[in-house]
């Protein structure tokens, strides 16, 4: 694995009454946004199992049923990582996102607020998470 040459900092939660342990939570529930994402557009769509005349193994229960308790899962994630977003800063929601989810650092986005309005608005984005999930 390439590690990336941006130095990855935690931020200061205290204010918020966040520990470090659950602000790890939070980023790494938050950097999983891209592959809930992309897990959800494959889900949707026909499913059907490959006919190759091989006996198969099934589990119990309706997989029609089983998908549609996964695709609902990951919908109720995105979701709470978009709301806790726009509720942190409508204006610079996107931005918030891009960071918490792919690393993207401040300096490397064109964003319209200064650097420190822009750490506020993640530190109180990560608050709703916390209050949220």
């Amino acid at each position: 694995m390439v590690e990336s040459p941006v130095r990855k900092r935690d931020i200061k939660l205290s204010d918020y009454n966040i520990s470090r342990a659950k602000y790890n939570e939070l980023k790494y529930f938050c950097m999983q946004y891209g592959e809930k994402k992309q897990e959800l557009y494959k889900n949707y769509g026909v499913g059907s199992s490959a006919s190759d005349g091989l006996p198969k193994g099934n589990l119990p229960g309706n997989p029609t049923e089983r998908a549609a308790i996964r695709n609902s899962s990951l919908k109720k994630d995105i979701d709470l990582i978009e709301r806790a977003a726009m509720e942190a800063d409508s204006e610079i929601y996107s931005w918030l996102i891009k960071n918490v989810t792919e690393g993207i650092p401040y300096e490397f986005m064109q964003v319209p607020l200064s650097r420190t309005k822009f750490y506020d608005s993640r530190r109180y984005f990560f608050y709703l998470l916390a209050q949220r999930r």
